[in-house]
């Protein structure tokens, strides 16, 4: 096994590690954030989530030889950004990531689930994703009206980067974030000194809730499902590789379970990163870049355990300004979903519906309009198909 290790597998992996976490890390301690964490619950969940990762990353490629990169759902962090939380507080929040862990598990064993998820209309899940995703990806502009000075500097520095190489815009909109805060913000005299290199680990005791269940675990698993494992399923066939599809889900999301208590949310197949590790750049021969999944779950552990001075660095500064990042980080998401949602003429009025209810945040019930999106726009497809075949 270590023959197939190569200079160029490694330098790979290093930089999958560092993007999967750069790129989107804001986006998962919003969402935390957003459905009640503390800043020290969202360190721990960004630490569990990173560390479980990981691990999963490094035993999936070493047991089947292929690229498999793992990542967390940063469609399902945006949900929880916009999914506000609901009676009972983060533990509840924290019980409907087990049972979407479960429900995960149980789509990678039970193929009838998995072909159930898989049959939702295209058109409504990227309607979903592009709704729950639309508020954040408004973080960057309003930054820019909160504090030109501090703004526009991650927003110009994100443009510049993204038109000579895409791969590193959102880094370079990070890079620029700590320079604002380094040069430009405030910091509190001493706050520096009160880090710790420790990992934050704290153990939040789940409560089950029929609302949480309903506008967090559903939502969460359609969307890590939808828009993360059956896309990594689909990178890595493209990159001529034949995975069975049952067993890398069912372990995604045995490792969701086990980073939930700590307050992640979910771990699945990659689909950016997945395409770095899967393609020619890890290295010429197919057969050995697995090791760059490998290298990559190495650097996803590592980063994790410093994910306690991570979080307290962001923690100093003004919070839309950490919206902005993780805003920046999700308009190529929303651009691709609002294009899959809204390609279609005969399924266009469908996913505007799905796209507005879940977009404009109202909940019904205590249940997110997540949910009751993709219930109406579902709905008005099945009106829409029935008058066709009257009218036929």
């Amino acid at each position: 096994m270590l023959k197939d290790l190569s200079p160029q597998s490694f330098f790979m992996g290093c930089l999958t590690a560092f993007v999967g976490f750069a790129s989107s890390f804001a986006v998962v301690l919003q969402g935390l954030k957003g459905v009640g964490a503390s800043d020290y619950q969202a360190a721990s969940g960004l630490m569990a989530l990173s560390v479980s990762m990981g691990v999963c990353a490094i035993v999936l490629s070493a047991w089947t030889r292929l690229p498999v990169s793992i990542a967390w759902s940063t469609p399902g962090a945006a949900l929880l950004a916009t999914a506000g939380a609901v009676d009972g507080g983060f533990p509840a929040a924290v019980g409907a990531f087990l049972v979407c862990g479960v429900l995960i598990v149980i789509a990678g064993l039970f193929r009838p689930l998995g072909r159930a998820v898989a049959a939702i209309p295209a058109p409504l899940a990227n309607a979903m994703l592009s709704g729950v995703i639309l508020g954040l990806c408004f973080a960057p502009f309003k930054a820019i009206a909160f504090d030109p000075l501090l703004g526009l500097p991650i927003l110009v520095a994100w443009a510049v980067v993204l038109m000579v190489k895409r791969l590193y815009a959102v880094p370079a909109a990070l890079a620029a974030f700590v320079g604002v805060m380094v040069l430009g913000v405030d910091l509190p005299e001493g706050a520096m000194a009160e880090w710790s290199l420790a990992p934050p680990v704290e153990f939040v005791a789940p409560l089950f809730t029929l609302p949480a269940l309903i506008s967090i675990a559903l939502p969460l698993f359609i969307v890590t499902m939808a828009s993360q494992n059956i896309p990594g399923i689909a990178v890595l066939k493209v990159n001529h590789y034949e995975p069975n599809p049952g067993p890398l889900f069912a372990t995604t999301g045995v490792f969701s379970l086990l980073s939930a208590p700590f307050g992640g949310h979910a771990v699945n197949l990659a689909a950016i990163t997945a395409a770095m590790c899967a393609g020619e750049d890890a290295h010429p021969d197919p057969a050995r870049r697995y090791w760059a999944a490998i290298i990559g779950g190495i650097g996803y552990v590592v980063l994790g355990l410093l994910a306690g001075a991570v979080t307290a660095f962001v923690s100093l500064a003004p919070p839309i300004l950490i919206q902005a990042v993780a805003g920046l980080a999700l308009i190529g998401a929303f651009s691709g979903s609002a294009v899959g949602a809204f390609r279609e003429p005969e399924t266009r009025e469908a996913a505007a519906v799905t796209f507005l209810i879940t977009a404009s945040g109202v909940s019904f019930a205590g249940i997110s309009g997540a949910f009751w999106g993709l219930v109406a726009g579902g709905l008005m497809m099945g009106l829409q198909r029935v008058m066709e075949r009257r009218a036929g």
